[in-house]
């Protein structure tokens, strides 16, 4: 839409071209006039008053040529601070954006290091309680007269071992969710910093 000033503008040149227009044809009537008449006073005041209303004429254009440069520089700097002003605010978005993504993958790396030790330690249970299987069963074998309290140990230790065994799967799938889950907003980061770029 044409603002009022816009219009205005339009208007005063339209005005001036008009008015510098009208000059160049004063002079070329009066000088055209004067040369019918044959004196050669009038046409020489004629003439010099073409020179005249033909200088106020370029006078006027040149002024209306500069001010259409002047207010064409001023809404491309406009133009420019506008552009200038959304990509500013695209780029502290994306700058937040790529913040947020860090901090989620920096709890899920948090996390993820939570899960492996804690399969760590469960690993090394299962295998301390294998052991233990191991030697009880050692012990069945040389301790006979012990058979009915070795044989509870045995079974205290295999079931241990059979609920680190379920416990281990958990955190396997616990940590191959996480994975999973870091690869995505890996994937969406990745994708946002493109955009931005």
């Amino acid at each position: 839409m044409t603002s009022p000033a816009g219009s205005s503008r339009r208007r005063q040149r339209s005005t001036r071209v008009v008015v510098a227009v009208l000059l160049l044809l004063v002079a070329a009537v009066t000088v055209a006039g004067t040369a019918v008449t044959g004196s050669w006073p009038a046409v020489t005041v004629a003439g010099g008053l073409a020179v005249l209303l033909g200088a106020a004429a370029t006078k006027i254009t040149h002024t209306e040529l500069m001010t259409s440069r002047v207010d064409a520089a001023r809404d491309r700097a406009e133009q420019a601070r506008a552009f200038r002003d959304v990509d500013s605010r695209r780029s502290a978005e994306g700058v937040e954006f790529a913040a947020t993504m860090q901090g989620s993958l920096a709890k899920r790396d948090a996390t993820v290091s939570r899960l492996e030790r804690r399969l760590h330690e469960t690993a090394e249970e299962l295998a301390e309680a294998r052991r233990h299987l191991v030697d009880v069963e050692e012990q069945l074998t040389y301790a006979e007269r012990a058979t009915a309290d070795l044989t509870a140990r045995a079974a205290d230790a295999d079931e241990r071992a059979t609920q680190a065994v379920v416990r281990v799967a958990e955190l396997e799938a616990e940590v191959d969710l996480l994975t999973a889950q870091w690869e995505a907003a890996e994937a969406a980061l990745a994708a946002q910093q493109v955009k931005t770029a």
